[in-house]
């Protein structure tokens, strides 16, 4: 018999064996899969003020930055670490919305991007909201323009603009002082006419009044307000609790009531104590200034918020981004539950694994 064909069959042969002994849980050498289902927070190492919408199959991601703005762009929200921001904006070198580029948020209405931030001109008490906008499919395209100031007839400083729809109606939240002096940060909502433009006047409907809001004073503070809303189409407003440079800095929750006018402030009541605050057993300090977004299954609901790893860390770029997935009380209202404790493993998002 040829030689290099008896070799030849002989290796085939003892392939197939083992190939055998595998498939058949046998004693052949093979290496199984097992496919990592967990993350650990924080999500980034740095990160105040994080924001998240979720376009088709994608999370776009920012947060402040200080001098500009840009977009992280993922499949996977545990798996942010590996996106690469992309900077949409940076302001001009001087003028009104030249500096202190705070807490931008990315929406998006009729096929349209549109991202509001505040900026001042180097002087905290000339911070004003300011808008964005871009037609292309793609946020991370460079075909963004600066849309101006978007303000009411008071046009008082103002932050941490966001947007939501509720009964077909479009509203913008954001933490505003009531006059001229920095002493007191209120929650104010208006009616938009467009994604550009307020309908209505401003109207306060939160105010600092409870000890878990006013820790760190003066100034007293409600900022960073955020719209939610549960399975049955109750809204809800998040916001966050006295100064962020206290580790008491917290999200407390302002309810609408049945039917209510998230224009009339007496439509809405506020929890009596923080729903989502500091873990010292967890080392998850001030949490606070969130967003939501739903898993990739479409089954869980997901809190997105900055905390500090440590006590006494301020209000700096040691804020860092984390998530944990939370659910509905019987009575309709969200339940955070405590800060999952930095490092420790979370399963990730449902269809993330």
């Amino acid at each position: 018999m040829n030689t290099k064909l008896f070799l030849f069959a002989i290796s085939l042969l003892a392939g197939a064996c083992a190939c055998g002994k595998g498939s058949h849980g046998g004693n052949g050498n093979y290496s199984t899969v097992v496919p990592d289902t967990t993350f650990k927070n924080p999500l980034l190492s740095g990160g105040p003020d994080p924001w998240v919408i979720q376009s088709d199959t994608n999370y776009f991601y920012t947060h402040t930055m200080g001098d500009h703005i840009a977009i992280y762009k993922t499949s996977k929200m545990s798996a942010l670490s590996q996106a690469a921001p992309v900077t949409i904006w940076t302001p001009p070198a001087s003028g009104p919305y030249s500096k202190e580029i705070w807490a931008p948020e990315l929406h998006q209405f009729n096929n349209k991007w549109f991202m509001y931030f505040a900026a001042d001109d180097g002087n905290n008490d000339n911070h004003r909201i300011y808008a964005l906008e871009n037609d292309d499919a793609d946020p991370l395209s460079a075909n963004w323009t600066f849309k101006g100031k978007i303000a009411d007839d008071s046009d008082h400083w103002a932050i941490d603009a966001s947007t939501f729809q509720y009964n077909n109606k479009l509203y913008m939240i954001w933490s505003g002082w009531p006059g001229e002096v920095n002493g007191e940060q209120d929650i104010y909502i208006a009616e938009m006419a467009t994604p550009l433009s307020l309908k209505s006047s401003r109207i306060k409907i939160s105010t600092p009044t409870y000890s878990w809001e006013t820790s760190g004073a003066p100034p007293i503070i409600n900022e960073g307000p955020e719209a939610l809303i549960n399975p049955s189409g109750r809204l809800f407003l998040t916001f966050s609790g006295s100064a962020c440079w206290t580790d008491n800095y917290c999200l407390g929750l302002l309810t609408l009531k049945a039917g209510g006018d998230p224009l009339n402030p007496s439509d809405w009541t506020k929890s009596a104590n923080p729903v989502f605050s500091t873990s010292t057993s967890g080392n998850a300090y001030a949490p606070g200034h969130n967003g939501f977004f739903v898993s990739r299954d479409g089954k869980q609901n997901w809190i997105l918020y900055h905390a500090n790893s440590t006590a006494g860390a301020g209000c700096g770029n040691a804020r860092s981004p984390r998530i944990q997935q939370f659910t509905w009380n019987p009575d309709g209202t969200p339940n955070f539950g405590t800060p999952v404790a930095t490092g420790g493993s979370i399963t990730k998002p449902g269809g993330e694994y």
